[in-house]
């Protein structure tokens, strides 16, 4: 029998003693062999024929490349002595074929040496038994294919998707991934979690189902925009409703967001990436250092306009400059005292006639007296203390820049009194006089607010701000109770 084909193996079979091997002359082979060989060594396919009891193994090019180093000398040998190094693993296999039964696998994995060293390497075969017309078995036929770069390179996306995957999970903002044209949740870290409430069934629902308080708010829509132009989406600080309390309760919340558009191998739109990024309490961090930022550059100016009055006032009264230095020195010890007063909230329980006293200390006279001061000894809680004590400095230092205490001929008449009733109140009254003329301002500054603000710590604080042509006039209420209260 002649094969014409074959490439190199059919060059070996040709060339071979068979004369020599178990199979003997090929005159003398069953036609199953001659079949088997000639279709074997005709295919692209890797193929591989074992025969008699010996288990003689005949095979193709194709097969040939899988058997590495033992080629060309494992062509016409026993199939143990090509596989020693993995028989544990064949040689039930091979014997189950010789046993009539067959055995198929999409992927087997064997740790082979047929190069000089240990390799992984992955195959997908059907083992065969073949038999004559009476049901004797003579070998075993096999088309099998090496599959090891694809399986290494499934393991390798699969290593690398795992590890985008901890990098989504690790990440600081919220991330999730929106399939379909109905955006159903894929996958959402625990940062997005954390942003739309724990405990959400999000995952295999779409968008719409999952968060339906979104729905009302247009994100759907800005979605659909994305998903149908590519375009994506960029928003700071988002005000969003959100249920996300234990019980569901809604709650306002400020996202950075941005919704970009996913694709598939062909280029089409097939989803959305979600960033989310919770900035709420963060942009209420910047606007309250923004607020102490302002405060701290008003107090900072009024602090320098009393310094600077406190200058005029003792240099014009003072008989020579030694006294004038200590004077000065004096009174601006006293302020420093009394701002202390201030920062520290009015440690312990203070009355109403010190705090005007340290007010005094810094914008009175002896020499020529500003102030005339009446009211009852009135004892005044800590809050309520640092909130009269900003009060009357910031009232002061408004009289120092606009109002009586800016002229020579200004007075100030301060007086306080309890107002009896069911329900006693405490009123404190600051009137301007001789001064020059005052109006509303344009606009109100944070000393305005201050004082508006009325007694803090106190209940049914009203305070009254009257710019009357004779100078400014303010009264401040307070229930008598809550203001001598020591919270």
């Amino acid at each position: 029998m002649h094969y014409v084909s074959g490439g190199e193996c059919g060059r070996i079979f040709r060339d071979f003693d068979w004369g020599a091997s178990p199979l003997g002359c090929e005159d003398d082979w069953p036609v199953e062999l001659k079949v088997l060989v000639s279709v074997m060594l005709g295919s692209l396919q890797p193929m591989l024929i074992v025969w008699g009891p010996q288990q003689t193994t005949l095979y193709n090019d194709g097969y040939a490349l899988m058997c590495g180093n033992r080629h060309p000398q494992a062509f016409g040998r026993s199939f143990k002595e090509l596989w020693f190094d993995i028989w544990d693993k064949v040689e039930p296999i091979i014997s189950a074929a010789y046993a009539g039964q067959g055995t198929s696998m999409d992927d087997i994995e064997f740790t082979m040496h047929r190069k000089g060293y240990p390799e992984e390497t992955h195959f997908s075969f059907s083992y065969t038994p073949v038999r004559n017309h009476s049901g004797e078995v003579l070998g075993m036929f096999c088309a099998c294919s090496e599959i090891t770069g694809e399986v290494l390179m499934r393991r390798e996306q699969k290593l690398q998707q795992e590890r985008l995957r901890q990098v989504f999970q690790l990440s600081p903002g919220g991330i999730a991934t929106l399939v379909g044209p109905d955006h159903v949740f894929e996958f959402a870290n625990e940062e997005c979690y954390s942003i739309i409430g724990a405990g959400r069934d999000i995952i295999g629902r779409p968008l719409a189902e999952a968060l339906p308080e979104v729905v009302r708010q247009g994100h759907i829509g800005k979605i659909d925009e994305v998903y149908r132009t590519g375009e994506p989406f960029v928003a700071r600080g988002q005000p969003i409703e959100l249920n996300r309390g234990p019980a569901g309760e809604k709650q306002n919340r400020l996202i950075d967001l941005v919704y970009q558009p996913m694709r598939d191998a062909t280029g089409m739109i097939s989803g959305i990436l979600v960033q989310a990024q919770d900035v709420t309490e963060r942009l209420a961090e910047e606007r309250h250092k923004e607020m102490v930022a302002h405060e701290l550059g008003h107090r900072l100016k009024n602090q320098l306009a009393m310094v600077q009055a406190i200058a005029s006032q003792t240099l014009r009264s003072a008989p020579d400059v030694n006294v004038a230095r200590q004077t000065l020195a004096e009174r601006i010890n006293i302020l420093s005292r009394a701002h202390d007063t201030v920062i520290q909230g009015g440690l312990g329980s203070s009355t109403v006639r010190n705090l005007v006293g340290q007010m005094l200390a810094v914008h009175d006279d002896p020499n020529e007296p500003r102030f005339v001061v009446r009211g009852p000894d009135i004892q005044v809680g800590s809050r309520p203390a640092l909130s009269l004590s900003l009060i009357l400095h910031e009232l002061a230092t408004n009289a120092v820049k606009y109002g009586a205490l800016s002229s020579s001929d200004g007075t100030i008449e301060i007086s306080w009194r309890i107002i009896p009733g069911d329900r006693e109140f405490f009123e404190f009254r600051w009137e301007e006089k001789s001064g020059p003329p005052v109006s509303a301002p344009e606009r109100v500054g944070a000393g305005s607010r201050l004082i508006k603000a009325g007694i803090s710590g106190a209940s049914c604080s009203k305070v009254t701000v009257l710019y009357e042509p004779t100078g400014l006039i303010c009264n401040v209420e307070a229930d008598l109770v809550t203001f001598q209260q020591d919270n």
